[in-house]
């Protein structure tokens, strides 16, 4: 019986561990200060991910989208990415904190070119990639 009670408990490690595994990769900033500072040397713009601790919408988005290695080397290329949980970090005036997931695309400077609620699948996220090049273009 007591190997029983251990199966959920692996499985759970197992899960905690690819998360975070997953978690990572992206080398998420959680100052937004510090965020635009490596956005201005880097010359790149700023990906700012406002969500919760215990958002469902939030953690799919991760799971679904976020986990795409070709995405991840996207986003790490042309974005300083920034991850805030309105649970843990103070949010700058200016954000919505309501209603995650949240996306910012930000100037290096912290002008918001783009706005985008909600979680998107890995094809309708890179449609919004391309959206915010646009964007960037004019």
């Amino acid at each position: 019986m007591k190997r029983l009670a251990i199966i959920p408990a692996f499985l759970l490690s197992l899960f905690l561990l690819s998360s975070t595994l997953s978690a990572v990769e992206l080398n998420w900033e959680h100052n937004f200060d510090n965020a635009l500072a490596t956005a201005k040397k880097e010359h790149k713009m700023v990906y700012l991910f406002i969500g919760a601790d215990n958002c469902k919408h939030c953690d799919r988005f991760k799971k679904q989208t976020l986990s795409n290695k070709t995405l991840i080397e996207k986003m790490k290329k042309e974005y300083v990415l920034l991850y805030m949980s309105r649970d843990q970090h103070k949010i700058p005036d200016g954000f919505e904190k309501y209603g995650v997931p949240m996306h910012y695309f930000l100037t290096a400077e912290g002008k918001i070119v783009a706005v985008i609620q909600g979680s998107r699948e890995l094809e309708g996220w890179y449609d919004v990639l391309d959206e915010v090049d646009l964007i960037k273009e004019n």
